[in-house]
């Protein structure tokens, strides 16, 4: 089998995209491969995914950071429910009233420390506090609000109007249903946040509601993969 040093890093970058991007198992890569004419063990393609994709992740998030000043500015904030060595864990998510991503964090509990760390990591990537949250009832969303972003913001409880976040949910829940549940939890941690990250850059819109022309979405899905795969190739 192949390891790292014996590809070219622009191969590995387009294997750790596609892990990310597509539904596909680290044995579906390594087949992939195989196909082309190279043999890499899904070990290989693990250990790429481990010291790319933080790369990529952490790229993505600073250039995000200070984005979304409009006055306004309005998170909305949700669990849903993975599965992480056989036992339910929770994947804290927020996005703006656009749709684009603000931060994405998974936590084996649900309760305020939980909630807390979700916030600050949430104000530390974006840069800002937000002017609204949006959350559904549980209790230790507005304690954690008033503690972390600020008392100034205002806290809205709503099943509702969370249903945009609802919805978005389906982006990582139809990504993980190939796989059959996470053995690790910083792996799963890991390809959530950095799945979340990928996403939104290759989102076509930009707006909510925005018609998106099929050659401007092929535009702008060239331009962020490029984007992406020079980062991990950087690496």
């Amino acid at each position: 089998m192949l390891n790292r040093t014996c590809l070219p890093s622009d191969i590995i970058a387009f294997v750790v995209f596609c892990r990310l991007r597509y539904r596909l198992t680290l044995r579906d890569l390594s087949e992939i491969m195989a196909l082309r004419g190279i043999e890499v063990s899904y070990e290989a393609v693990r250990d790429w995914e481990a010291k790319l994709l933080p790369v990529l992740g952490e790229e993505l998030r600073k250039r995000r950071r200070g984005t979304g000043r409009q006055s306004g500015v309005s998170w909305y904030v949700d669990e849903t429910y993975l599965k992480v060595r056989g036992r339910w864990t929770y994947l804290y998510r927020a996005i703006d009233r656009d749709g684009n991503l603000i931060d994405a964090m998974l936590s084996e509990h649900r309760d305020m420390k939980a909630a807390n760390a979700f916030f600050r990591s949430a104000r530390a990537v974006m840069g800002l506090r937000p002017d609204r949250v949006t959350t559904d009832g549980h209790g230790s969303h507005p304690r954690a609000i008033r503690t972390v972003p600020d008392k100034a913001v205002r806290h809205r409880t709503s099943a509702y109007l969370n249903n945009r976040l609802e919805q978005d949910h389906r982006g990582i829940k139809g990504r993980i249903r190939c796989m059959r549940g996470f053995k690790n939890h910083d792996a799963a941690h890991r390809l959530c946040r950095e799945h979340g990250e990928l996403r939104n850059l290759l989102r076509p819109r930009r707006r909510h509601n925005q018609i998106v022309s099929a050659s401007l979405r092929r535009t702008r899905f060239a331009r962020g993969a490029r984007a992406a795969l020079r980062i991990m190739q950087n690496a």
